[in-house]
C-alpha cells in the first residue's frame, strides 16, 4: 500500500511541475514547428454520430492550430452512451495499454472505474493555474474532485431530460406543444398521432441505454427533484410506490414506440423524426447536434420541452477528458487538456455538440435558442446527477438497471422491475 501511495505521489508530482513548467509555453500561442516533429496525441471517445463526430472535430482543429505537427490518433469506438466503448477502454487500462486521455462522466464513473483503480493522475494544478477553479460551478467542480484532487477537465454539460419534436408533424394534426409538457398531455397527443397512422414516440435502443434513459426521464417525472435524490441518496426505495407508478407510466410511453426500436441506434431514431416519420424523441441534448447537422432549423422545423413532469429539473450529463498514469504522449496530453478547458474550444464544441459550456465566462451569443434556453435552466433549476450515464449510481447498478429494463421492455411487469431495482441497489451498496 505504501509503495502504490508513494507512486502516485510521483506522478501527481510529476504532471504538477510538467504543468506549471509549460505555463509560459501554453500562453505563448501555437508551437512551432519544429517543436512538433514526430509528436502523438491519442483521444479516446465514443462519439461517433454526425453531430458527435462534427462537435469532437472542432476540438481537434483547436488543438491542431495550437498545435501544429501533432498527429491525432481518434480513436473512438461506436456505441452510444459509451456502453460499447468503456468494455475497450478497461481492457486497455488493465494491460497497461492506455490513451492519452479519454472521455468520462464525472461523479460515481469517473471515480469508481477510473480514479479508485488509479488509472488516471490529478489536474489539480491545471485548474489553479489556467483559474478554472474561479470559473467552473462548484457544484461540477466537486463532481470531478476528491481528496482535494480534481481528476477531469470537463469540457461541456448536456441535459438529459429532454423531449425533442418535429414541429411540421404535429402542425399538421394540429398538435400544441406549450411551455411544458404534462403525462396526460403527452398521452393526448400520441394517441392522436398513432390514430393518424404515425409513429408517436421514435426510440432507438440497440444498446438499452436510450430506453433505460426514457424510464429515468419518466422516473424523474413523477418523483421531482426532492425523490429523485432521495432514490439515488438510498433514502427511498426502488420499490417505492411512486417508482411502481413511474414504471406503469414508462411502460405505457412503451407502448407508442416504433416497432423496430431494438433494431436502432439512438441517432437512427432521432433521423426518423428528423425525416417525419416519427413526431418525439426522448433524449438528451447531443439530438440538437444529429438536428442541426441535418439542416433543420430550431423552433421552425424541430422544437423541445422538458420530457413530462420534469420542469425545473435538470438532469445533468456531463462530459470531460482524464489524463492517463502513464500516457504515452504525456507533453501532448496535457496540452490537450489545456486546450479543452479553454474558452474558444468550449465556445466552438457545445455551439456544434447542442450541450453548454461548463465556463461560466462563455459568450452565451454565440449560442442558438435552444442552447440559450438551457442555459437559463442550468441558472436556475435544481440540477441533478444521472443515473444511466454513470453519475448517479455505480456501474454495477447501471448494468443491472438495463438487464431489468430488458425484461420490463418484454414483459410489462411492474413488480418484477421494481424488485430488481431494490435488489440492484442492495448488491450496489447504493442503498443499505
Amino acid at each position: 500500500m505504501f509503495e502504490k501511495s508513494l507512486s502516485i505521489g510521483l506522478i501527481r508530482a510529476t504532471c504538477a511541475c510538467l504543468i506549471l513548467g509549460m505555463a509560459g509555453l501554453f500562453s505563448a500561442g501555437p508551437r512551432s514547428a519544429h517543436a512538433a516533429g514526430n509528436e502523438r496525441l491519442e483521444v479516446f471517445s465514443w462519439w461517433t454520430s454526425r453531430g458527435e463526430a462534427a462537435a469532437l472535430e472542432t476540438l481537434f482543429e483547436v488543438y491542431k492550430h495550437k498545435n501544429p505537427g501533432v498527429e491525432i490518433l481518434n480513436a473512438a469506438i461506436t456505441g452510444g452512451g459509451g456502453s460499447a466503448a468503456r468494455p475497450v477502454l478497461q481492457t486497455r487500462l488493465a494491460a497497461g495499454n492506455p490513451p492519452d486521455s479519454w472521455q468520462v462522466h464525472p461523479g460515481r464513473e469517473l471515480f469508481g472505474q477510473y480514479v479508485e483503480a488509479g488509472y488516471c493522475v490529478p489536474v489539480t494544478v491545471l485548474y489553479q493555474s489556467e483559474g478554472w477553479d474561479r470559473i467552473v460551478p462548484r457544484g461540477l467542480l466537486e463532481q470531478v474532485s476528491k481528496g482535494g484532487e480534481v481528476y477531469a477537465v470537463l469540457v461541456g454539460v448536456h441535459r438529459g431530460n429532454v423531449l425533442w419534436y418535429n414541429k411540421k408533424v404535429l402542425k399538421e394534426l394540429g398538435i400544441r406543444i406549450g411551455d411544458t409538457l404534462s403525462f396526460e398531455q403527452f398521452f393526448s397527443a400520441a394517441q392522436r398521432l398513432k390514430a393518424a397512422g404515425l409513429v408517436p414516440l421514435a426510440v432507438g435502443d440497440a444498446g438499452l441505454w436510450a430506453t433505460a434513459e426514457l424510464f429515468e426521464n419518466t422516473l424523474l417525472g413523477v418523483l421531482g427533484p426532492k425523490g429523485w435524490q432521495e432514490l439515488f441518496g438510498g433514502e427511498m426505495k426502488f420499490d417505492d410506490p411512486r417508482v411502481k407508478q413511474a414504471a406503469r407510466l414508462y411502460g405505457q410511453m412503451l407502448n407508442y414506440q416504433n416497432v423496430d426500436h431494438s433494431a436502432l441506434s439512438w441517432d437512427q431514431a432521432v433521423r426518423a423524426v428528423i425525416q417525419g416519420k416519427a413526431a418525439f424523441t426522448a433524449m438528451g441534448d447531443w439530438t440538437y447536434g444529429e438536428l442541426v447537422k441535418a439542416g433543420l432549423q430550431e423552433n421552425q422545423d424541430f422544437g423541445w420541452v422538458c420530457s413530462p413532469g420534469t420542469d425545473g429539473a435538470f438532469l445533468v450529463v456531463a462530459d470531460g477528458f482524464a489524463l492517463a498514469k502513464g500516457a504515452p504522449h504525456l507533453t501532448e496530453a496535457v496540452t490537450w487538456l489545456e486546450m479543452v478547458g479553454s474558452k474558444e474550444a468550449q465556445e466552438a464544441y457545445n455551439s456544434v455538440k447542442g450541450s453548454i459550456p461548463v465556463r461560466t465566462d462563455a459568450d452565451r451569443g454565440k449560442f442558438g435558442a435552444y442552447q440559450r434556453w438551457s442555459m437559463a435552466s442550468f441558472d436556475h433549476d435544481a440540477l441533478l446527477a444521472s443515473c444511466v450515464h454513470g453519475e448517479a449510481a455505480p456501474a454495477t447498478f447501471q448494468q443491472e438497471l438495463n438487464d431489468a429494463i430488458s425484461l420490463f421492455v418484454a414483459d410489462r411487469n411492474v413488480d418484477r422491475l421494481t424488485g430488481s431495482l431494490v435488489h440492484a441497489a442492495r448488491a450496489s451498496g447504493l442503498t443499505k
